[in-house]
C-alpha cells in the first residue's frame, strides 16, 4: 500500500518470501496490530496458526487482534509459606496413583476458559484463503483428461432402424452391408467375417447421421460411445494420443460396442493439410487404434461408425479397407421421412386441419433441422397473432406453407461443394451414389 512505512513494506516481503517463518509472521503481525489494521494481524495470526497450530504466541495475538477477553490473571496468594532453612528438606510432590495418568502440561487448567475457534474461524474464512488447490478429479483417478473411466458410455438403447421414418434406401445398404452378416453368427463363422466393421456416414448437415448411428447400435444391442474433436484434444504433448487410445480401450471392455466418431472431418484432417504436429499425431494414433494393434485382443466387438459433412477433407488412409471402409450417403429426408418429422414435430402444438401432403410437397430438399424450424416458425407466427387479438388460434396449414417459403434449404449450399467434387475428384467411385443423386435431381 502506497501508505504503509518501510519497516512493514519490508516486513511484508520477508513473510512473502518466507512464508513459513512463524516468528517473522508473528512479529509482523505485531507490528500491524500497534498501527490499528487489526484485519490484517487476525490474517497473519491464521496463517501462522496453520504453520503451527498449537502456537501460544499466535493464539494470543489472534485474541488481541479479535478484540476478545484476554484470560484474567491469576491474583497471587495472600500469604505465602516461610522459605524452607538449609536445615530443612523440601516435601516430595505427590506420586500418582498406578492407574491415574499424570497431569499433563500441555493440558489446560479445567479453570481456565476455553477459546471458541469456531466463531473465531468464521471471522477469518473470508481473509484467509485456501493453502491448497484441491484436484476435483484426484479422488476418482489421477486427475487427466485420459482417465478410461471419464468415458461415458450408453446402455444399449431403444432406438432401432424402424424408428427412422423412410430412407428406406439407407435401411436397406445398412442391413446388406453392415448388419446382416453381424445377424448371423453361422454365416459369419462359415465364411470367416470377423465381428467388427466400419462405416462411414456423409452427407448434408441436419439430415440424422447420429441418430442413424444410434438406431445402428439398437440393431446390434451394443453400447454407444460418442466422440467428438472435443473430447479428445489436450493442450498437453501427448495427452490427445492417450485420450483416443482410452477411448478405444473403453470400447473394447464394453464389447460390443459402437464408437461413433462425430464430425470425422475435424478429428481426422488430411494430415498434407495439418500444419500442427499434435492434430497429425492424434490422426496417426487414431489409425493404430482402428486396426486395433494397440491392443493384443484387436476390435472384436467394436463397431466404428463416422459421421461428416464434408468427407473430401477426411485422410484417405483412414477410409482405406479394414478401417472406415464402408461409405454410405445420407440425403435429406425422403417425402415418407419429411412426413415423419413433421408429425413429430408438431404432435404437442395446438393445430387445425393440416393437409400434410401439401407440406410434404413444399419442403422437398428440406433436411430435419430445416422442417423443425418451419414448425417452429409457423408456431411463432400462430403465437403473435394470438397476442395481438387476445384469442387463441390454432395453427394452420397456410401458417406452415408461409414458414417453408420464408425458409430456404439449409442442404443446397452443401450440394454446391458437393457437386464440384463428384464431377473432378471422384477418385475410384468414392462419390458414384452422390453423382448418382445429382445426376437423378438434374443438378450436373
Amino acid at each position: 500500500m502506497a501508505d504503509e512505512s518501510p519497516l512493514i513494506r519490508s516486513l511484508r516481503a520477508a513473510v512473502a518470501a518466507a512464508p513459513g517463518d512463524v516468528p517473522l509472521r508473528l512479529h509482523f503481525a505485531e507490528l500491524l496490530l500497534a498501527e490499528g489494521r487489526n484485519d490484517e494481524a487476525v490474517a497473519e495470526a491464521a496463517v501462522a496458526l496453520q504453520h503451527a497450530p498449537g502456537d501460544a504466541d499466535a493464539r494470543a495475538l489472534m485474541v488481541r487482534a479479535m478484540g476478545l477477553p484476554t484470560t484474567p490473571a491469576t491474583p497471587p496468594p495472600a500469604t505465602s509459606p516461610p522459605p524452607a532453612t538449609a536445615t530443612e528438606t523440601p516435601a516430595p510432590a505427590p506420586t500418582p496413583a498406578p492407574d491415574e495418568p499424570a497431569p499433563d502440561a500441555s493440558t489446560p487448567d479445567a479453570s481456565t476458559p476455553s477459546f471458541d475457534w469456531n466463531a473465531a474461524e468464521q471471522q477469518v474464512q473470508d481473509l484467509v484463503g485456501p493453502r491448497f488447490l484441491e484436484d476435483p478429479q484426484a479422488a476418482d483417478g489421477d486427475g487427466t483428461a485420459g482417465d478410461a473411466a471419464a468415458w461415458d458410455v450408453d446402455a444399449p438403447g431403444s432406438v432401432r432402424l424402424a424408428d427412422v421414418g423412410g430412407m428406406e434406401e439407407v435401411k436397406d445398404r445398412l442391413e446388406a452391408a453392415f448388419l446382416a452378416p453381424m445377424r448371423n453368427p453361422e454365416l459369419r463363422r462359415l465364411y470367416g467375417k470377423s465381428l467388427r466393421g466400419g462405416l462411414l456416414l456423409y452427407g448434408p448437415p441436419g439430415c440424422g447421421k447420429t441418430f442413424i448411428a444410434r438406431a445402428v447400435a439398437g440393431e446390434l444391442g451394443a453400447s454407444f460411445l460418442t466422440v467428438s474433436l472435443s473430447d479428445v484434444l489436450d493442450m498437453w504433448i501427448g495427452a490427445s494420443e492417450k485420450n483416443i487410445h482410452d477411448i478405444f480401450e473403453t470400447a473394447r471392455r464394453q464389447a460390443p460396442c459402437v464408437v461413433f466418431l462425430d464430425e470425422l472431418d475435424a478429428l481426422g484432417a488430411k494430415r498434407s493439410r495439418t500444419h500442427h504436429s499434435g492434430l497429425r499425431n492424434v490422426v496417426n494414433q487414431l489409425l493404430t487404434e482402428l486396426d486395433g494393434i494397440a491392443s493384443g485382443a484387436g476390435n472384436e466387438g467394436v463397431f466404428v461408425l463416422a459421421a461428416t459433412n464434408v468427407p473430401w477433407d477426411v485422410d484417405i488412409a483412414l477410409r482405406r479397407p479394414g478401417r472406415l471402409d464402408r461409405t454410405l450417403l445420407v440425403l435429406p429426408p425422403d417425402a415418407a421421412a419429411r412426413e415423419a418429422i413433421l408429425r413429430y414435430h408438431l404432435r404437442e402444438r395446438p393445430i387445425e386441419a393440416v393437409d400434410l401432403g401439401k407440406l410434404v410437397k413444399a419442403t422437398e430438399d428440406f433436411s430435419g433441422a430445416d422442417l423443425a424450424h418451419v414448425c417452429e416458425t409457423a408456431a411463432e407466427a400462430a403465437l403473435l397473432d394470438s397476442a395481438r387479438s387476445g384469442s387463441v388460434r390454432l395453427i394452420t396449414t397456410k401458417d406452415l406453407l408461409g414458414a417453408a417459403k420464408q425458409i430456404k434449404p439449409s442442404t443446397e449450399p452443401w450440394f454446391a461443394a458437393a457437386r464440384n467434387v463428384a464431377m473432378f475428384a471422384n477418385e475410384g467411385g468414392l462419390y458414384d451414389d452422390l453423382l448418382a443423386h445429382l445426376k437423378r435431381k438434374r443438378k450436373l
